[in-house]
């Protein structure tokens, strides 16, 4: 399902309402919120909103458990990391344990290990289903999303949860979930705004299937619900 919105701040407001309805909906069912955050710039505007007053009250965050949908293997303070970005707009201003936050980057181990490491982790606080409650994901330009870039080995990735690759044009390490795992997820919330994501959200959401050109195709839920969260420019309705 796409969601039109006017500009950011709406599509801002849309997704920290549905994250805070996922989270109260998760922890009054079972106990706790598993939920998986994006990386990028465009997520900055709502994890803001969720670290605001008008929000953090509204969920009981020591119930809420963080993962990320991907990490350039970077050090933590490195301004290219997501978890940086995460914790100074979102996880520095509520009030959760530092135990429940499972970040994607451990010094002294090979991206490789960590990536079986992180499944473990994932493994315990979800079980063997491995279904998240809600998994945000943004998208580039070239139809990418997680670190699932176009003709990557990566796509083609069947069993493991999290896999950690050498990415040749960015000369860096990235580490992310795999298309199995978040297919498996309750709620996936895709944001994507401007003009540089017209083509993409076009070919994603109508064109041909061709994922190894635009791997957020592969991006479709086995029991949940995929929602895009998009303004009028990257619709191309404005």
């Amino acid at each position: 399902m796409i969601q039109i919105h006017n500009n950011t701040e709406e599509i801002n407001t849309a997704a920290a309402d549905l994250f805070v309805e996922s989270a109260q909906k998760a922890i009054a069912a079972k106990g706790q919120f598993t939920v998986v955050l994006t990386g990028g710039s465009s997520p900055a505007g709502i994890y803001k909103l969720l670290a605001s007053d008008a929000y953090k009250n509204k969920v009981d965050w020591s119930k809420v458990y963080i993962f990320w949908g991907d990490e350039r293997w970077v050090p933590l303070t490195d301004d290219l990391s997501n978890a940086k970005m995460s914790y100074s707009t979102l996880l520095s201003h509520v009030p959760i344990p530092q135990e429940n936050i499972f970040e994607m980057y451990k010094d002294g181990v090979t991206p490789e290990d960590y990536a079986a490491e992180y499944e473990k982790s994932i493994r315990t606080v979800l079980g063997e289903e491995g279904k998240f409650d809600l998994i945000l994901l943004g998208m580039g330009d070239d139809g990418h999303t997680a670190s699932l870039f176009p003709g990557e080995a990566v796509l083609e990735e069947q069993t493991k949860w999290v896999d950690a690759y050498y990415l040749a044009p960015q000369k860096m390490y990235r580490i992310t979930l795999t298309a199995p795992l978040i297919n498996k997820a309750e709620k996936i919330v895709v944001v994507a705004f401007g003009e540089k994501k017209i083509n993409a959200l076009k070919e994603v959401t109508t064109g041909e299937y061709n994922p190894t050109l635009y791997p957020m195709q592969l991006i479709k839920p086995v029991s949940g619900e995929l929602l895009f969260l998009v303004d009028k420019v990257a619709a191309g309705t404005n």
